[in-house]
């Protein structure tokens, strides 16, 4: 299965408060909010939206295609995705803008406050999926993930034109688009990526109820932090997928990535929706207890160990079928 992700491709810069945000916010001042936060460490890493999920895939043993823009800078990155298994061809490489930078402080509550200057992301709207699909011999699914609205539109549209199945993932540019955005992106979706939060403001913006999303999209997959996953289709019960105990807990950025790579990689499979949403569960888990979204580190029988001891050794011979981790 040729699984082509669409996102924002940056580097992260990412910080940590040893306080809580909330003891620095005056309820009465929020309409002035002034704050310098002191940090304690600053770790610069690989990140973006596209490559943190095709890194995923990767690593899990299949070879995803990466859509997106980056600028000069991007020459060791892409070194380093390529080692990892990711075909990162159709990277557009801006001439005059840097790669997108996001910068993320963290505090002991595991909040986040952050920024993104989108830099070469605004090219990604020049790239036709297309010329992709020629090279690769066509695609069989498109994730449509977090990246320059218009590009984000443009790949949608595309998808549509084409009849290639996509994904519809819009998460952090939400709160960017408006209602009618919205609807283009989710209508017609073979499946739909969200958390809680995200869920609620889809309904919001576009005026649609949650039934009514579920008759647009063929699978609805809502992440809920630590109880885990639901996934949901028109006229089927729900499934929940807890997430398996975290050995530590050290920077929650690209949890939400890991957890999208693990889900695709189960459809590349073509295993169940619940034992998808499963493997992006364990593997968000491996994100949470390491710094940086693409440090993580898989071995085959560990993976496995750690799925069995959450889902049952039934579940884990099915995934140990299919997955090939970097190591044994």
């Amino acid at each position: 299965m040729r699984v082509c992700v669409t996102g924002s491709i940056a580097t992260d810069h990412l910080m940590t408060f040893p306080g809580r945000f909330a003891d620095s916010f005056v309820e009465s001042k929020l309409d002035a909010v002034s704050l310098s936060f002191l940090v304690d460490e600053l770790d610069i890493r690989r990140g973006g939206v596209g490559p943190n999920i095709a890194f995923g895939m990767a690593v899990l043993g299949l070879r995803p295609i990466l859509v997106g823009a980056a600028g000069q800078d991007f020459a060791d990155y892409r070194s380093w995705l390529d080692r990892h298994g990711v075909d990162t061809a159709s990277v557009r490489v801006s001439d005059v803008r840097h790669t997108a930078r996001f910068v993320c402080t963290t505090d002991l509550d595991q909040c986040q406050i952050a920024s993104f200057y989108p830099g070469a992301m605004s090219e990604a709207r020049e790239i036709e999926l297309g010329p992709v699909a020629e090279r690769v011999g066509g695609l069989d699914l498109v994730l449509v993930g977090a990246n320059d609205p218009e590009a984000m539109l443009r790949h949608t549209e595309e998808c549509r034109f084409r009849g290639i199945p996509f994904v519809a993932d819009p998460s952090q540019q939400l709160a960017r688009l408006d209602g009618e955005g919205i609807k283009q992106l989710v209508d017609g979706a073979a499946y739909l990526f969200s958390n809680e939060y995200e869920s609620e403001l889809i309904e919001h913006k576009t005026g649609w109820s949650a039934e009514e999303i579920l008759g647009r999209v063929g699978v609805k997959v809502t992440t809920l932090g630590k109880k885990g996953a639901r996934i949901e289709a028109a006229g089927q019960p729900s499934i929940e997928v807890s997430t398996p105990p975290e050995q530590v807990k050290a920077d929650p950025t690209g949890v939400g990535d890991a957890f999208r790579a693990g889900f695709l990689a189960g459809l590349a499979w073509g295993i169940s929706p619940e034992r998808c949403a499963q493997v992006g569960s364990l593997l968000a888990t491996y994100v949470i207890e390491t710094v940086g979204t693409q440090e993580y580190d898989l071995a085959q029988r560990h993976f496995l160990s750690r799925f069995a001891a959450t889902y049952g050794a039934a579940a884990a011979d099915e995934v140990g079928a299919l997955v090939r981790c970097p190591r044994p």
